[in-house]
């Protein structure tokens, strides 16, 4: 796998380099020689100015790089210490044995004993006054002992002003020690990949391996390395890839391919030759930054809803979700198991936060198999939910479970709806385009709010009594005459109704209420009316009346109006009379959607078309007071008359 060029990811940075150094070593020689590609013989003044290498003349794309010369005569040490804390490399020279002993004795300490925590470059200059002596030698008896002690120590080289011996490759080595830093990849000292490292690369492997089988076949190899090099590997490379990385371990390639061991021992193998660059092209390729996290632009993308829009998934969206689906689902029984799930969600930090509060309470908010397993019908209804009330994390799970459209955006994923009109009085009221609609079921306890969440599920009816204290979701799709598809989200707000009610963004979110109530519960339907006498503004909101439980004997409610006669008298359809129990129960899923997407006939007509609206809430309520009245009255005169 060879070096790219491109710096893929790679953002505008400056590289500032402050050379540091006992005085004699040539440090101010290794940066004229640089400049005038010559060593100078005259002498030269004892502290350069800075210098500043643009981007286009030999450095790494995007990178400016700065050279700071400095001295390390005590009057300057001010001077210096300030430099050294400006710099994100320090390239550390020395050339003799006392200015070596000088570089752990003192130099490296003193950077420590500064704060510092940049990478350093270790230098031994002056090659050419030893030339009989072997440089891999020089390694291992001066270089190597200190960088073990010293974990700053980015990487070690041997140069010559004079001979202009690897004058370019020094300072190359700086710019690589900000650019592909060894620090946060490999631990020298224990000689393996440290774990943020191995936890970013088995990410890799995992969006790489795109059958998940557990292996990187030939192919998958191919498409790993066109995406992260921009070129083809040859078949006789990746031959050598495997013999290298099986000599290693032998489980680390097997006839199906490459294991995940089998790719953290290649990345190991590149980091043990000094090859760090290459670790970081597949991780950039991948958009992690040089704190081995996802980037925060491509995790968290400008993405700003609106008001009165909705986030929904596109069709690319949708498209990625159900390819997630049926590849994590692995024996084919149409739902994902908790170990199928753990293993969809191994790239991730794992659930979104929101799936799992006592509202949504994942997988019961949706749709499940027999085995309580999340069907795709729910997944798909899951992800929907999910981004219309959080499209920020799902824009983030996008980026988490490998959707990496050709722009990096995973934006194109969602789309936004056309806003939603609310009600103007004497203007007929727009289709709302939407194919994600909420609703709010309202209504007394044990009206049986709950049954009917459970039975948009497709769950058993219960016969127990648990009154509703927190909030609850449920999510479906819903087939509407037609055959046109949306998904229905279904709200009970438990004790938190009143507060939800009241909360302006709250109510704006929802596309109708459900007033429900137990049609053989003669006090059911009270709580309607002075529902509405609380929060008048619910007038505004398209709404649906069901009366519940319609397999029981019906009960004359309590009043002198009576639900048929309440809502006429709104100039709306009269209470859908249904039952959980009944196989016609889903029409009402169908009559709620419906009325959220046509809102126009789910209006009190007064609002409608400018009338006056009769107020029934009042009338209810003053109508009885006139009955108590009348009664009290009618007692006294058969008093009076009795007497």
């Amino acid at each position: 796998m060879e070096r790219q060029s491109q710096r893929t990811n790679l953002t505008s940075l400056e590289v500032r380099i402050c050379i540091c150094g006992d005085e004699g070593t040539g440090k101010s020689s290794l940066i004229t020689s640089l400049v005038k590609d010559v060593f100078v013989t005259n002498k030269i003044q004892p502290i350069l100015p800075q210098i500043t290498i643009p981007p286009s003349i030999g450095t790494p794309e995007n990178v400016t790089t700065t050279i700071v010369d400095t001295s390390a005569l005590p009057q300057e040490r001010t001077t210096l210490d300030k430099e050294i804390r400006k710099s994100n490399v320090i390239l550390l020279v020395y050339s003799d044995h006392y200015s070596y002993e000088r570089v752990a004795l003192w130099w490296l300490p003193h950077f420590r004993s500064l704060g510092v925590n940049v990478p350093v470059v270790l230098c031994a200059n002056k090659s050419d006054l030893s030339s009989n002596v072997d440089t891999e030698q020089v390694v291992e008896d001066e270089m190597l002992p200190v960088m073990a002690e010293f974990k700053e120590l980015d990487s070690c080289i041997r140069t010559s002003a004079r001979e202009h011996h690897n004058i370019n490759e020094v300072f190359f080595l700086c710019q690589k020690a900000v650019t592909d830093p060894v620090a946060p990849l490999f631990d020298s000292k224990e000689s393996n990949l440290k774990p943020a490292c191995v936890s970013a690369l088995e990410r890799v492997f995992y969006l790489c391996d795109k059958d998940q089988d557990g292996y990187l076949s030939d192919k998958e190899i191919h498409d790993f390395q066109t995406k992260c090099f921009d070129k083809s590997l040859g078949e006789e490379d990746l031959e050598n890839i495997k013999q290298a990385v099986s000599r290693y371990s032998a489980s680390a390639v097997k006839r199906k391919g490459l294991t995940q061991e089998g790719f953290v021992i290649l990345n190991k193998i590149f980091a043990e030759k000094g090859r760090h660059e290459t670790i970081w092209i597949i991780l950039r390729a991948y958009h992690y930054s040089n704190s081995l996290s996802l980037h925060s632009s491509f995790l968290h993308p400008k993405f700003d809803v609106p008001a009165n829009t909705s986030a929904e998934l596109s069709p690319a969206g949708y498209h990625f979700f159900v390819d997630l689906f049926l590849l994590f689902d692995k024996d084919n029984d149409g739902g994902l198991s908790p170990s199928e799930l753990t293993s969809l969600f191994a790239a991730t930090p794992g659930l979104p936060s929101t799936w799992s509060d006592s509202a949504t309470d994942f997988p019961s908010s949706s749709i499940r198999n027999e085995a309580g397993y999340i069907t795709l019908q729910g997944w798909l209804a899951q992800w929907s939910m999910t981004t219309f009330f959080a499209p920020k994390t799902t824009l983030a799970y996008l980026a988490y479970l490998g959707y990496d459209p050709a722009d990096h955006n995973t934006t194109s994923a969602l789309h936004l709806t056309k806003p939603r009109k609310r009600n103007h009085r004497g203007k007929k009221v727009a289709k709302t385009e939407r194919n994600v609609l909420l609703a709010y079921i309202l209504g007394a306890p044990g009206s049986g709010k709950s049954s009917l969440l459970d039975a948009f599920l497709s769950r058993p009816f219960s016969a127990t009594y648990h009154p509703s204290i927190k909030p609850r979701t449920a999510v479906n799709s819903v087939e509407l005459p037609g055959g046109k598809q949306c998904t229905l989200i279904l709200e009970e707000l438990g004790e938190l109704e009143p507060a939800i009610l009241e909360n302006g963004a709250k109510l704006a979110a929802a596309d109708i209420l459900v007033y429900t109530y137990d049609s053989s519960d003669p006090d059911s339907f009270a709580y309607i009316p002075h529902l509405r006498s609380q929060h008048a503004h619910l007038d505004e909101m398209p709404s649906l009346y069901v009366a519940l439980k319609a397999d029981m004997d019906k009960s004359t409610q309590r009043g002198d109006v009576q639900p048929e006669e309440y809502t006429s008298g709104l100039g709306m359809a009269k209470p859908l009379h249904v039952s959980v129990t009944w196989g016609s129960i889903s029409e009402v899923f169908v009559s709620v959607a419906e009325a959220a997407l046509w809102p126009g006939g789910a209006l009190p007509k007064g609002m409608m078309e400018g009338e006056e609206e009769v107020d029934w809430v009042r009338w209810w309520l003053v109508g009885g007071a006139v009955v108590a009245v009348g009664a009290a009255v009618a007692g006294i005169w058969k008093r009076a008359t009795r007497d």
